[in-house]
């Protein structure tokens, strides 16, 4: 597996590669004293900051396949021509394989329905620019073409690209609307997550505006001005309303209603949207819409 960085984080490369690749950050290491990853060429180690332009490659085990095997999934998709498709990622789906998850994936289901796939990004997870979470449903565009691929990868990094998000939060907000601006890196006691109290951590703002109000529940529109890791379920978390159904950020899995019927929420209560960005080859301007999921409007309706 080669990974070409576009843009380095100064991340540890042990924290970069567990990101990048979804294997546990505890196998990445063992990889790396083993002497299965190299750097540049060279020799790596778990400490190293990755940076610009690095190239990093991983001899993998041969138990782990890095061949993205085509399957015939069902899937919405919104656009597709020679250099993007944009499809609607369903909720409980996983973007791309990963040891634990070698089947069934996004990524999967596009090798199906694309003949050629960007050769930039990796074996597992060619022409993918931004990733939702395996609980996140919504809009997404990945990258068909190695010119694609760079120009939505800028686009993301000069922040042009427009996002709109729906999250079900846990509480009753008292304001319209508001915006939420912290630092976001790794937690310093559990490696895994997200946080706002860190030494090393990037600017994060988050914006958002009430759409209704319920007894113990908000829906709202979130805008994204930062692109961090799990930004909108740890800003919501940061402020006390952390998203509905998120058990690792505030653990809000049911609400109790008046007379003791429960509402229960088996994945995170967040949608993307709305995503719109200029083509990468035309220029013009592009948007996608994608209607809130039937799980999601029932929860809605259970609390109305």
């Amino acid at each position: 597996m080669l990974i070409k960085v576009v843009e380095g984080t100064g991340e540890r490369l042990d924290l970069f590669l567990a990101d990048k690749t979804g294997i546990t950050r505890s196998q990445i290491q063992k990889y790396i004293e083993k002497g299965n990853i190299t750097v540049n060429g060279k020799t790596a180690y778990c400490s190293y900051k990755v940076k610009n332009f690095d190239v990093i490659e991983l001899k993998l085990p041969e138990e782990f396949k890095e061949e993205l095997i085509p399957e015939e999934i069902p899937l919405k998709i919104f656009y597709k021509d020679e250099h993007v498709i944009v499809v609607d990622k369903p909720p409980s789906m996983v973007v791309y394989p990963s040891p634990g998850h070698n089947s069934g994936t996004l990524m999967n289901a596009i090798a199906y329905y694309s003949e050629k796939l960007a050769n930039v990004g990796g074996p597992l997870r060619p022409g993918v620019v931004h990733r939702l979470d395996k609980d996140t449903s919504g809009v997404m565009v990945v990258a068909l073409s190695d010119d694609a691929y760079y120009s939505l990868v800028e686009q993301f990094k000069e922040r042009s690209i427009r996002r709109k998000y729906l999250a079900l939060v846990w509480g009753r907000l008292n304001k319209e609307e508001g915006e939420i601006a912290t630092k976001i890196g790794r937690s310093e006691f559990d490696r895994k997550k997200m946080s706002t109290r860190t030494k090393r951590g990037k600017e994060a703002v988050t914006r958002w505006k009430l759409i209704e109000a319920y007894k113990q529940a908000s829906l709202v529109e979130v805008y994204l001005k930062t692109g961090r890791t799990h930004q909108i379920r740890v800003h919501f978390a940061y402020i006390g309303h952390p998203v509905l159904g998120d058990r690792v950020y505030g653990r809000k899995t049911e609400i109790v209603l008046k007379g003791g019927q429960k509402i229960s929420f088996e994945r995170q209560m967040l949608h993307a949207a709305l995503l719109g960005f200029r083509h990468p080859i035309t220029g013009e301007y592009v948007e996608f819409i994608s209607n809130i999921p039937h799980d999601m409007q029932n929860k809605l309706n259970e609390l109305k």
